[in-house]
C-alpha cells in the first residue's frame, strides 16, 4: 500500500493538531511533512526566549486560553489531555480590566509557555517531519499530486496539501492555487480581515522585582497600550533563579497606523508610552519586538466552516483560524473539520 505525502504548511495550532490527528487516527497510511516559515514552532501562539538566559520566556501572541461552557464540552478530551500533561492549568492570577462576558468562563495559561500546546502536539505526530525556515511560494498541479516551490529551496512533491497560514497568505501563493480556486471561493477569502498589532517582550535580569498588584491588566486610556502581563507572575511561575518578563500589547489602531514601519522605529514610542503606564518599570536586561499583522480574525470566512477545499483530487485543503475564529477552540475546530477532509479523501 503506497503511503500518501502530506504537506502541513504552518506549524501553529491547527497545523500542529492536524498533524497529530493524522499520526494517531492514520500511522499507515500517511508520510507527515510539516513546514514553516519561521524558526520555531507556534505561530501566533508563539513563546520567545530572552537571548541572555533561555529560562526566561515571554508570550508574545496568544496570552491565555478561554473555554466556554460550550467549547469545555464538545473539546473535553482536548482540555483534559493538556491539563494531564500539565500543558494548562488554570488562571489564578489577578488579570486587572478582564471583560467576564460569561460566568463559566474559564481561563487557563500554559505554565512552559503558549508555544508548549504546539510543541505537544507535534511530539504526538512522531515521525512527522518537522522543518523551519521553509517559506512555500508556488504550488503547481503535477501529475496525481502537488508540486510545492519554495524560497530558496528544491521544489517537492506531495499527494495532499494543507494550507493553515492566515487566509492573506493563501491568496498570496503563485502557481496553479488561483486557477483551482472558484471565483466565489476567491471572494470568501478575499472577504476575511484581520486586526494588527505590535506586541514587546521585555526581559529582566534575575534579582529584578516588579512591584504591581496584578499579573497582567488591560489599558482603557492610552493611545498606544492595550494590554500588560508579568508573564512569569501570569503563569505563577516566580521563581528566583530566573528573571521576569513582561508582555506589552499595543492597541489595533496603533498596529494598524503604524503597520507599514520599521519595528526598529517602532519600538521607542511604546516604550515611551509604557514609561506613562508603569513609571515605575526597571531597565529590561533585552527586548523583543513583534510586528503581528495577522493578529486575530475580525472577519472569518462566512458561515465558519473551518476548512475550504480548493481541489479535492488530488487535495489541496485550507484551514486555519481565518475559517472558525480566533482563539483555541477556533483552532481546534478547524483542525478537526481538515482532517474530517482528509479522512475521507485518504
Amino acid at each position: 500500500l503506497k503511503m500518501s505525502r502530506v504537506l502541513i504548511v504552518g506549524a501553529g495550532l491547527t497545523g500542529s493538531l492536524c498533524a497529530c490527528l493524522l499520526r494517531r487516527e492514520l500511522p499507515n497510511k500517511v508520510n507527515i511533512v510539516v513546514w514553516d516559515k519561521s524558526r520555531g514552532a507556534g505561530g501566533r501562539m508563539s513563546t520567545s526566549r530572552s537571548p541572555n538566559d533561555p529560562s526566561c520566556t515571554v508570550d508574545l501572541g496568544a496570552q491565555y486560553i478561554s473555554a466556554t461552557p460550550y467549547y469545555a464540552r464538545i473539546h473535553s478530551s482536548f482540555y483534559e489531555e493538556l491539563l494531564a500533561q500539565d500543558i494548562l492549568k488554570p488562571l489564578v492570577a489577578p488579570v486587572e480590566g478582564m471583560m467576564l462576558k460569561e460566568e463559566e468562563i474559564v481561563n487557563y495559561v500554559t505554565p512552559h509557555g503558549v508555544s508548549s500546546i504546539v510543541k505537544h502536539y507535534l511530539k504526538e505526530s512522531a515521525g512527522a517531519e518537522v522543518l523551519y525556515d521553509r517559506h512555500v511560494t508556488h504550488i503547481h498541479r503535477k501529475d496525481t499530486g502537488w508540486e510545492v516551490c519554495r524560497k530558496g529551496g528544491t521544489p517537492e512533491r506531495f499527494d495532499i496539501v494543507v494550507l493553515t497560514m492566515p487566509v492573506p497568505q493563501i491568496l498570496q501563493l503563485q502557481g496553479d492555487v488561483e486557477s483551482w480556486m472558484g471565483e466565489n471561493q476567491r471572494r470568501m477569502l478575499e472577504a476575511v480581515s484581520y486586526s494588527s498589532r505590535y506586541a514587546l517582550g521585555l526581559f529582566y535580569k534575575a534579582v529584578t522585582r516588579i512591584d504591581v498588584p496584578w499579573a497582567a491588566k488591560y489599558v482603557s486610556n492610552n493611545p498606544c497600550i492595550r494590554f500588560i502581563a508579568i508573564d512569569d507572575k501570569k503563569r505563577n511561575l516566580a521563581s528566583k533563579n530566573c528573571g521576569p518578563s513582561v508582555v506589552v500589547h499595543t492597541s489595533v489602531p496603533f498596529g494598524i497606523q503604524h503597520l507599514e514601519e520599521e519595528k526598529d522605529a517602532v519600538q521607542p514610542i511604546i516604550l515611551e508610552e509604557l514609561k506613562k503606564v508603569m513609571p515605575d518599570l526597571p531597565q529590561p536586561d533585552s527586548i523583543k519586538c513583534q510586528k503581528w499583522r495577522y493578529s486575530q480574525v475580525t472577519r472569518s470566512v462566512a458561515d465558519f466552516p473551518g476548512q475550504m477545499t480548493l481541489h479535492s483530487q488530488p487535495l489541496l485543503v485550507c484551514g486555519g483560524d481565518g475559517f472558525t475564529h480566533s482563539n483555541f477552540d477556533g483552532c481546534i475546530e478547524s483542525a478537526l473539520k481538515v482532517f474530517e477532509v482528509l479522512k475521507s479523501s485518504l
